[in-house]
C-alpha cells in the first residue's frame, strides 16, 4: 500500500492506530461512496462491521496513495 509520510505519522495517533490495512484496501477497492476533492485528492467510503463505523480514506489524485484515513461520524449512506 503507498502511503504519504503525513499518513505513517498520523497513523501513530490512539484513534487511527485501531484501523486495519485490510479495512483501508477494502474502502479503495469497494467503496460505498466516491467523491473527488476540488483539489484533486479522493475520498472513499466504507463501512467497517467489525466496528460499526464508516471509514473514509483519502487518496492523491494518483488514485493509489493513502492521504489519510478515519472513521467518519457525519456519514450517512445515501438510500438508508
Amino acid at each position: 500500500m503507498k502511503c504519504t509520510q503525513y499518513f505513517l505519522f498520523i497513523k501513530q495517533r490512539p484513534d487511527r492506530a485501531i484501523i486495519k490495512d485490510k479495512w483501508i484496501l477494502d474502502a479503495i477497492k469497494n467503496p460505498v461512496k466516491t467523491e473527488v476533492q476540488s483539489d484533486g485528492r479522493i475520498r472513499k467510503w466504507k463501512f467497517i462491521e467489525e466496528v460499526g463505523k464508516y471509514l473514509r480514506v483519502i487518496l492523491l489524485e494518483d488514485g493509489e496513495t493513502v492521504h489519510n484515513t478515519f472513521f467518519d461520524r457525519n456519514f450517512k449512506e445515501e438510500g438508508k
